[in-house]
Parts: C-alpha cells; structure tokens; sequence
C-alpha cells in the first residue's frame, strides 16, 4: 500500500525521508545519492502520494502507522520536509525509540488556522497542464520566490507530473488528500518537551510558513540539542539551495 524509495545499502545505518504534501519520495533523490556512502535512504510515497495507496483515511495518526510500517522497525535519523516535518515529529513523539535524531527541513508542525484554508482552498483547483514544460513553467511562475535550478525540478518532476487520461498533465497526488492534509497541519502538535532529541532545523529565509512563533518554545525545550540553520531559500529549501541545505544535514549527521 506504501511504496518505498531506496539508496544505499541495506544493513547501513536508517535514514528516513519524508515529503510533503503535493510532493513524492524522489523529492529526496539528489540528497539521498550525497548520503548513500554512509546511510540506506528509505523515501515513502506518502498516503494519497505518488504510487501509494490514494484511499483514506488521510490523519496524521494513519500517517504515522503507514510509514513505521513502511520502513524497518530499528533506530534511524528522520528526516522531513513540510508536511514530512510534521510527521517525522509524531513518529518522534509517539514511538522516541525508532528515532535517534531529527531533521526539520522548513516544518509544518503547525500552522495557523487561516494558512491551513488559504492552502487548501488553492488546493482544490485543477492543476492540469498541455505538456510537462508548460507544467514546468508554471511552476516557476506559481513560485516566485523560487531560485532552484530548471534541470533540477524537470528531473525530480518527470516521474511525478505526468499525463492523465485526458491527455493533460497532473501530478500523481489525490486533491482530497492534500485539502485534508493541510487541515491537519492546523492541529496543535505534541510538546517540543515531548521530542527532546538531536534535532536540525533548517528554514528558509523566505518561506511562506511561518515559524518564528514555534522557535522560541522548540528552543527552550530542547536547549542543546536543537540546531538552527538558516538559508537563503523559500519553502522548498531542497530545490531553492540544496548544496546549502545538504551541507547543513551532512554536518549534523556527521
């Protein structure tokens, strides 16, 4: 029901890659082929994702028990993005033994409420292009902010915008699933004293999430244990500046 993407060698210390919504596992290729020396980089499609399961239900509770079932049942890094972020915590917070450190790249652990509907109202609209390029360029012009390399996102997009049955370009994710999605991310998440672990937390100078609100509290919390990267990116800090983002997760890995 969950399909799983894999770099490495089995046998070699865990690392687990979550995307966000709208996303898929191979979101993670470029991070994963720089860590695949040292790390077995396992990337599920997420629940509505990809080429996994589209059906519902679509919580974060079903979210967390589709990948602690995709993926080994030992210790390992987690690491995500968004949405991915998100999860990545509650696996944190509700099983800490599978979790021996934590990366954050520009998290969703919470949102604010109007957030949460003005994503899921842009959600609801049909994203459906003639060609992949058209598809391509409207990206970069939906993402103003964007600065990621063009041969980038055509290679990580070619096996997630795709032509449906009308002939027109879709990404390969259920609408629903993402309008309920952002719904979730709206709800409070578990005490940051709760998931007091290595954690990395990278964010994007420019994101549209904000975070300033959470820091302070993540912070006390974790003291420490709680590394703060800042880059110049907006939310999708793996597209926008990923020699900066991939640095900053070798050397807390490392």
């Amino acid at each position: 029901m969950i399909s799983v993407h894999a770099w490495g060698r089995a046998g070699a210390p865990l690392l687990v890659c979550l995307h966000g919504v709208t996303s898929h596992g191979r979101h993670f290729a470029r991070l994963a082929e720089r860590l695949a020396d040292l790390f077995y980089v396992l990337a599920p499609d997420q629940r509505g994702h990809g080429v996994s399961t589209w059906e519902p239900p679509w919580h974060l509770e079903q979210y967390v028990e589709d990948v602690l079932e995709a993926v080994p049942d030992e210790p390992a890094v987690w690491l995500g993005h968004s949405f991915g972020g998100r999860i990545a915590f509650e696996v944190a917070a509700a099983v800490p033994g599978r979790v021996k450190r934590l990366v954050l790249l520009d998290p969703a652990i919470r949102i604010p409420s109007q957030v949460g509907l003005s994503a899921a109202e842009n959600a609801r609209r049909d994203r459906s292009y003639d060609s992949f390029d058209e598809g391509i360029d409207r990206r970069y012009e939906e993402s103003v902010l964007s600065t990621a390399p063009r041969d980038l996102v055509e290679s990580e997009l070619r096996e997630h915008l795709l032509p449906d049955k009308d002939g027109r370009y879709r990404y390969r994710y259920c609408q629903s699933a993402v309008v309920a999605a952002y719904g979730e991310m709206t709800r409070e998440p578990p005490s940051f004293e709760h998931v007091r672990l290595p954690t990395l937390l990278v964010l994007g100078e420019t994101s549209y999430l904000p975070y300033d609100e959470l820091l302070d509290a993540h912070a006390a919390a974790l003291g420490d244990l709680l590394e703060v990267v800042r880059i110049p990116a907006g939310h999708t800090v793996l597209w926008d500046a990923l020699d900066d983002t991939a640095r900053a997760v070798e050397g807390f890995l490392n």
